[in-house]
């Protein structure tokens, strides 16, 4: 494998403690110098970038991504979703069970993971928790985890049943993964097509209410505390795409406990609101939905106050055609990989100060430590070669008509970004270069 040499960047690595100018030196598909300006000039490189007022940073890593393979690739394929993340700056992605067929088996996880499949990026999966995702009986979660899985979830679909979720905290402790949870209330959401507020009385549409996420957030740590208690287990309960200050709130309180709760939050739940959605716009319609103000700013401050662990995207493409109905009929979802970074550093570091190495760390280190990816997440010699290369300070907008992902349905064509993508480089390999 060819050497790559990335100079005059400054490298940002919160998890080794780096944040100055740096030459670094990939070397067959590892991190091999990480060395103060100058001292690698004459080393013989393949390929040499220029990083001259770039930032240089672990690639990022996303710990929620709906790629559509198999049974949906007029949506998506492994192969064009992981293009988009390599554009996004992202070297590292997982991938929802909910494929058709569900991801729930050893079989259907190697085909995933299969090179075949052509990802551009490292790609890990989470199965499902429940066969068929139909909230009953458990996968076989040991035989997963031997076959690669790194945490389980039935992502879109909650786990209800309290002595199913019970088992499968239990089962995934004993195995050393997370469970991944869609924090709804189904039984209090039936029929509710965005957030219960004033814009979904405007419009005649049913809304969703904020008990509906905090109540499964609330009984899933209660039921964190039980395991605890009776069986001296820790399980780590990671909560997805948190929208509500109640469910942030209890969180919170569970970190202050001591109980092993991470959570996340995606770009759309602290950059929009419902009012997004304005005369039926399905393109701004997802699930959990866009919150009230009061909801989107109590997630920024959660990410400020170091509450929420991770930015994840929830990428989740669909078809124009599937779009283009009626707002009850449309489907729940958005694209969000090429716009992930540009987002967090225009609101969260330009609009309320969060420093880079901190959008960083949320966006690469952390993600990375949640599902235990050794050796990502992290510019330390010896680390796989994942490597960003960013302009921070490059202001541009979003054009949907020039996405890598299959789909085009993002609230944000036209937005505006900050923060260019220069180059991503995976295992050593540049996936992308703009």
């Amino acid at each position: 494998m060819s050497n790559v040499l990335i100079l005059n960047g400054r490298a940002i690595d919160t998890a080794s403690g780096v944040d100055d100018a740096r030459d670094v030196l990939l070397r067959d598909g590892r991190i091999a110098a990480v060395e103060s300006p100058g001292t690698l000039k004459g080393v013989a490189a393949a390929e040499t970038i220029d990083a001259a007022g770039m930032i240089v940073a672990p690639g990022l890593v996303d710990v929620h991504v709906h790629l559509r393979e198999p049974g949906q690739t007029y949506k998506e394929t492994i192969a064009t979703g992981t293009a988009a993340a390599a554009a996004g700056g992202f070297t590292t992605v997982v991938a929802m069970p909910n494929t058709v067929p569900v991801n729930d088996s050893v079989a259907g996880l190697q085909w995933m993971l299969d090179a075949a499949r052509g990802s551009v990026v490292k790609l890990f999966a989470m199965p499902a928790v429940t066969v068929g995702s139909m909230g009953s009986e458990l996968t076989d979660f040991d035989a997963l985890c031997k076959a690669g899985a790194v945490g389980f979830t039935d992502d879109g679909k909650p786990v209800l049943e309290d002595h199913v979720m019970r088992a499968a905290l239990v089962a995934a402790a004993r195995a050393g993964v997370p469970v991944s949870q869609h924090a709804e209330d189904t039984r209090l959401t039936g029929g509710c097509s965005m957030n219960a507020g004033p814009v979904a009385f405007r419009l005649g549409l049913r809304g969703m209410t904020v008990e509906a996420e905090a109540r499964i957030v609330e009984r899933d740590i209660r039921l964190l505390r039980e395991i605890e208690k009776a069986e001296g287990l820790r399980p780590h309960l990671h909560v997805q795409h948190v929208s509500t200050a109640r469910a942030m709130e209890a969180i919170r309180q569970a970190k202050r406990e001591g109980l092993h709760v991470t959570c996340e939050v995606a770009p759309h739940h602290f950059t929009l609101t419902d009012e997004a959605i304005g005369d039926y716009d399905t393109h701004a319609k997802m699930n959990p939905p866009l919150r009230a103000e009061a909801d989107r700013a109590a997630m920024v401050a959660a990410l400020v106050d170091g509450t929420v662990d991770c930015i994840a995207t929830d990428h989740a493409p669909h078809a124009a055609y599937e779009k283009e109905q009626e707002f009850e009929r449309a489907p729940n979802g958005i694209t969000g990989l090429e716009t992930s970074l540009g987002l967090a550093l225009r609101v969260l570091h330009k609009g309320h100060g969060m420093p880079l190495a901190r959008v960083i760390q949320l966006m690469s280190t952390s993600p990375a430590g949640i599902v235990k990816l050794d050796g990502r997440g992290t510019l330390r010699v010896g680390s796989f070669a994942d490597v960003v290369i960013f302009d921070a300070a490059a202001q541009w907008n979003f054009d949907v008509a020039k996405t890598r992902s299959k789909s085009r349905n993002s609230p944000f064509d036209g937005a505006a970004m900050l923060g260019r993508v220069m180059a991503t480089v995976c295992e050593g390999r540049v996936v992308y270069q703009d």
